[in-house]
């Protein structure tokens, strides 16, 4: 793996490659008219599906770059970010390898409980090996925290994030994540693989949430 430097949770970096700064991230777009089922629980785009798609290839290229003398295994944490998971393994034209964690801190709540459970472990031994989490969303960064304590007591050679989606102003603990796809303000957001309550992992870009918990 190439060397480099995490990217800190100011993520500066990002904001000249993405289709639109970080920082003008906001749900100021109308609900498109083929979402009318979802009635009033959404209050904004926040990222349409080219944005995500098109910061997805970025990230890929970036990754390809950086493991390309040991192709990473990838974690996926479910079930929000199986949908970037999706996407971005494909976007990385590297031969890597995919395994799979759930762990729990919300339930049905819109809010991180703080409590972090396992509730399914990895298949894959990963002593030696070069371990990528692949992360939907890090807010308060509590679960994440966890996770990377809780698979670093495995001997990984390198343990690193790649997390699309940032939530700004929201850490309880500091983060060192070498990949990010967007800064974007503290509120609750579904689509894209994030959901309340299960509802909305469907939706190909992601909205504020406004809907009953919010």
């Amino acid at each position: 793996m190439a060397d480099g430097s995490p990217v800190k949770t100011s993520f500066s970096i990002w904001r000249e490659e993405l289709p639109l700064p970080c920082d003008a991230v906001s749900a100021s777009e109308q609900i498109p008219s083929h979402l009318a089922w979802t009635g009033e629980d959404l209050a904004g785009v926040v990222l349409s599906s080219r944005q995500i798609q098109h910061r997805t290839a970025e990230l890929g290229q970036q990754i390809a770059r950086d493991y390309a003398d040991n192709p990473p295994l990838l974690v996926c944490v479910l079930k929000g970010a199986v949908t970037f998971m999706s996407d971005l393994m494909r976007a990385i034209p590297l031969a890597v390898d995919i395994d799979f964690m759930a762990v729990s801190s919300y339930g049905a709540a819109t809010k991180s409980s703080g409590v972090v459970r396992i509730v399914k472990d990895l298949e894959a031994d990963i002593a030696g090996r070069d371990v990528l989490i692949v992360e939907d969303i890090v807010d308060s960064g509590l679960t994440l925290n966890y996770l990377r304590k809780y698979l670093g007591s495995r001997k990984p050679a390198s343990l690193e994030v790649c997390a699309l989606l940032l939530k700004e102003g929201e850490q309880r603990v500091e983060q060192s994540l070498r990949y990010v796809g967007f800064t974007i303000p503290s509120t609750f957001v579904v689509g894209y693989g994030l959901d309340v309550a299960e509802r909305y992992r469907n939706l190909d870009g992601i909205y504020t949430y406004k809907g009953e918990g919010s």
